[in-house]
């Protein structure tokens, strides 16, 4: 077995192991080694095997391949299936730790104490001491970059008290998001009984993590290091470096869950997310998760809504302080087509003939839809851009009097 760059439990490495472990990263991608029980192994060699087939023969057990704003889903095999997902659990402990920053309960600067329970972690880690501090911002660094578990927990930690009710957490933001098939046993990963999700979960919270675009800032990085160059950091994604495009995501590596990889790339506005689980090797995960993103680039494209035509006429308010209110579409951003569909495109609009007062801004009052031969490609609401009030006595003798200085 090779020594990790994280090591074997018992201590951090000296000043020269370190002085080596510096100078070899600059040349080679360094080797990480997992406990029995989990973790990450960044690929040696270099650039990406060949991207795998696209179809029932793509070799992990599981996969699928999602547009990232849509939840649109192109290819998937097994989607369903409960399997361990190894360190892609980190996907929700990221997602959590960027809710508490953007909700001001944490903050980057934030310092944390590493407990014995957090230092007690195998598999991938940055040797945190007990007692010891770090930043909010570096454990988020040597989460995100080199999954590392003792970094992981600490934060869960920092979060809820105790990763118990860390992982309570996570369970409920699960059911939040409709990941009926996933139950959480730790913040890292490593192997435990029932500790289970499954490819579709993964990407749906996937999906919701990358809401929050200063994730990628982490996920993006490919070699870092803490305690002032003294502990390197290297991407377990390998994607990160060699993949145009790539946005993170997230690696997992255990004997219960084999290869596993959440991958996320963007290329001409199109986003996706290809989750990987159950490969046998690391080439069968990087080429399968290669293999998705550039079928799902190849084919597909990013393309503007377009306007209503006719433009959207206001609609009658029955009982109001107004007559009638203006209304406007809610789009989304983009609209996900196969390549070259974009002119078969046929659009209905559906909007009440009248509403009655009170009306709110904001209010659905019809929708657009957009069809490719019958099939529905796009579809979004329309709402009163401004309120009414509902007419009373008072604010009839009002409007009377105000159009009675108005003439006079």
């Amino acid at each position: 077995m090779k020594k990790s760059l994280f090591g074997v439990r018992g201590g951090r490495p000296g000043p020269k192991a370190a002085t080596a472990l510096v100078l070899a990263a600059s040349m080679v991608l360094l080797t990480f080694t997992c406990a029995a029980g989990g973790g990450d192994v960044p690929d040696e060699e270099a650039g990406l095997p060949a991207a795998a087939l696209v179809d029932s023969s793509i070799p992990c057990e599981s996969a699928i391949l999602i547009e990232q704003t849509t939840g649109q889903i192109f290819f998937e095999k097994n989607a369903d299936q409960r399997m361990a997902p190894a360190s892609i659990t980190k996907v929700m402990t990221l997602l959590l730790v960027m809710e508490a920053l953007d909700s001001g309960k944490i903050k980057l600067t934030d310092m944390v104490t590493c407990s014995p329970h957090a230092n007690s972690m195998g598999g991938t880690q940055i040797w945190f001491e007990v007692g010891e501090q770090m930043t909010v911002d570096e454990l988020l660094r040597a989460t995100a970059i080199a999954s590392a578990n003792d970094a992981a927990v600490a934060l869960g930690e920092f979060i809820a008290g105790s990763e118990e009710s860390f992982v309570q957490l996570m369970n409920q933001r699960a059911a939040e998001l409709g990941m009926t098939n996933t139950t959480f046993k730790n913040a890292t990963g490593l192997d435990a009984e029932g500790h289970l999700t499954t490819a579709r979960d993964i990407a749906v919270m996937s999906a919701e993590l990358l809401r929050h675009p200063d994730i990628t800032k982490y996920t993006t990085i490919w070699m870092d290091s803490l305690r002032d160059g003294k502990t390197q950091l290297v991407n377990t994604n390998k994607l990160v470096r060699f993949y145009e495009g790539t946005t993170g995501l997230k690696t997992g590596t255990t004997s219960d869950a084999g290869y596993c990889l959440s991958a996320s790339a963007t290329r001409n506005g199109l986003s996706l997310i290809a989750v990987v689980l159950g490969a046998k090797n690391s080439d069968n995960r990087f080429g399968s998760a290669r293999g998705l993103l550039e079928f799902g680039f190849a084919n597909y494209a990013a393309q503007p809504v377009p306007e209503p035509d006719p433009p959207l006429s206001p609609v009658k308010v029955l009982g109001g302080v107004r007559q009638e209110v203006p209304v406007e579409g809610r789009p989304p951003e983009v609209m996900i087509l196969e390549k070259g569909a974009g002119k078969e495109l046929k659009q209905t609009v559906e909007i009440a003939s009248e509403v009655s007062a009170p009306v709110e801004a904001g209010q659905k009052v019809g929708t657009v839809r957009l069809m490719r031969e019958g099939v529905l490609v796009c579809e979004y609401d329309v709402v009163a851009a401004d309120s009414v009030e509902k007419m009373t006595l008072f604010s009839a003798f009002d409007i009377l009097w105000r159009e009675t200085v108005r003439m006079g």
